[in-house]
């Protein structure tokens, strides 16, 4: 083997102290290997306390208490945490893959740059330099076997006092080729008092066998090395800024989902101003209109129909118990009236103020004429109950010309010098009844026995309010699947603006519409009650010419069917 010439680089370097460790192993400069023996294992603390493992949290807990805390955070730090968590995984994934493949690129440069110079320094026939120089971060070490594989090393200075010298104890070797190349660690060379300044250094490192050249089986090698000291500074580097521009991006990421947050959320803090205010008793307050298109137009549309529901149950129900109120106040008036009266008379009685037959005979008329309007007003506020309770109404054929004509027999009977007519709903006069129902029908479906409550009522309401003189026709037919019953007054009539409240419970028009002339004020209520729960309707409405028109609707039984 020929070795190099001497005066061309550095004065051969001692080679360091064989060592049995294998190779890339941590190995103290001193010689003693580092870190405990693998027999000596720190035993683990819940085996040496067992106090320390009955005392440990089970996991679900520590999962529940996170999931507390989570909880109590408001909305808009959880999207942000989450966001800038996901920013911060995603680009630190991304960086730590970039740099360890940028390192792996580096090194594979770093390769390819020790075969190419190998192919060029070493020769067939021998070691030379010719007229080219190693550059200045090469190191080079020939081993010879015949002297139990000692190396010699040719190194620049300032390279080994910055790297050291490469850990080539256990180098591979090859008869034939170049080595892999392979990583080993710098130490400081033997009987030198250089220390290397880098505190890792590292060297990669390429070997090539000396053809012809062998002792016992080992080749002779030499072995080129580069450090990689500027490989891992630019790595690093790169890792620096990507972890520089991973915060810069989670800053910013931060600040702007901070502003969308606050942004998307304000339609929710409108939301909760509006259940504020209805909170506080305004019924009437909406969520403002909103893109239906998004989530929260969605629910703001769903919040304004539910609220619009809602304020007109609280409505309805205040409405109701006004009406209640109303009702049970006139109720009492209306019965405590004959009460009076009854209880009157039987004071007088007893204080023997009725000597008189004839006085007697008027107190006892009086006192029937009390009893029997208080029976009615029972007997109406009861049916009102009962209708009222949704109870289930009979539902059969009943001809409506039939009901009219006995309505125009009963007015007719009740004052005989009222003109009563039967007619049709275009006002058409209807041909006298026969016993046998011709010449036609108008059947509808409903409770007989209430329906002719309800003609009963409407007759007595004419004969009641109306001038004796006064014309009436009551007009039967049908319309739009309704059989339609009507009764046409010709008298005073009522004004416009009480023209829709004559179906509340004791109301009355004027003071000739009062309990003394025998009307109650239920008449009409309870018409209007039977209508509705026969699933019909009742209407009033000014006849032309002056008078009140009632008309009840009842479904057909054709249209039933």
């Amino acid at each position: 083997m020929t070795a190099p010439d001497p005066e061309a680089g550095l004065p051969p370097i001692p080679p360091p102290p064989a060592t049995d460790s294998p190779a890339g192993a941590h190995v103290d400069p001193t010689g003693d290997a580092a870190g405990p023996s693998s027999g000596e294992q720190d035993e683990p603390p819940e085996r040496a306390n067992p106090r320390a493992r009955s005392k440990r949290h089970p996991m679900h807990t520590f999962v529940s208490q996170v999931r507390r805390h989570w909880a109590r955070i408001p909305l808009r730090m959880r999207l942000l945490t989450v966001i800038s968590v996901l920013l911060i995984v995603g680009l630190s994934t991304v960086g730590a893959i970039t740099t360890v493949m940028f390192e792996r690129h580096l090194k594979d440069q770093l390769d390819s740059r020790l075969r190419d110079n190998a192919a060029g320094i070493i020769s067939r026939d021998g070691l030379s330099f010719g007229s080219r120089m190693l550059p200045t971060d090469y190191c080079f070490a020939i081993v010879d076997s015949s002297v139990l594989r000692n190396a010699s090393y040719y190194c620049n200075t300032t390279t080994i006092a910055k790297n050291g010298i490469p850990f080539l104890a256990n180098a591979p070797t090859s008869h034939t080729s170049l080595t892999e190349a392979f990583t080993v660690k710098g130490i400081a060379p033997p009987n030198s008092d250089i220390v290397p300044t880098e505190s890792e250094p590292t060297w990669r490192v390429i070997g090539i066998p000396l053809a012809n050249e062998t002792t016992a089986g080992v080749p002779d090698m030499v072995y080129i090395a580069l450090p990689l000291t500027y490989t891992k500074q630019t790595a690093n580097q790169v890792r620096v800024a990507f972890m520089l521009a991973t915060l810069a991006v989670a800053l910013s990421g931060a600040m702007v989902g901070y502003v969308a947050v606050r942004e998307s959320l304000k339609p929710l803090r409108r939301i909760e101003a509006t259940a504020s205010r209805i909170a506080q008793g305004d019924l009437s307050a909406r969520v403002p209109d909103m893109p239906p298109t998004t989530e929260v137009g969605s629910l703001a549309r769903s919040l304004n129909t539910m609220l619009a529901q809602i304020e007109v149950a609280f409505a309805a129900r205040a409405s109701s118990e006004a009406r209640m109120r109303q009702f049970v106040s006139d109720a009492s008036h209306e019965l405590r009236t004959p009460l009076a009266t009854i209880r009157g008379y039987g004071e007088l009685y007893r204080m023997g103020a009725l000597n008189d037959k004839a006085e007697l005979d008027d107190t006892m008329r009086r006192i029937d004429d009390s009893s029997r309007r208080m029976a009615s007003l029972v007997e109406d506020l009861l049916a009102l109950a009962r209708l009222d309770e949704g109870r289930e109404l009979r539902r059969d054929p009943v001809d409506l010309v039939a009901l009219a004509r006995d309505g125009a027999m009963d007015l007719g009977a009740l004052d005989a010098e009222r003109r009563v007519a039967l007619v049709h709903l275009d006002g058409a006069a209807m041909d006298i009844i026969d016993a046998d129902g011709k010449p036609g029908k108008c059947v509808v479906i409903g409770d007989e026995d209430r329906l002719r409550q309800v003609v009963m009522n409407l007759v007595g309401n004419v004969a009641r309010h109306t001038p004796t003189s006064t014309p009436v026709e009551i007009a039967v037919g049908a319309r739009e699947g309704f059989g339609v019953f009507s009764v046409i007054d010709h008298g005073p009539g009522v004004a416009e603006d009480q023209v829709a409240r004559l179906f509340e419970r004791f109301y009355r028009a004027d003071s000739s519409r009062d309990r003394r002339s025998g009307g109650s004020g239920l008449g009409l209520a309870i018409v209007a009650a039977i209508a509705h729960s026969l699933g019909g309707d009742a209407r009033v409405e000014q006849t032309q010419g002056g008078g009140l028109t009632v008309s009840v609707l009842i479904p057909l039984a054709a249209a039933v069917e």
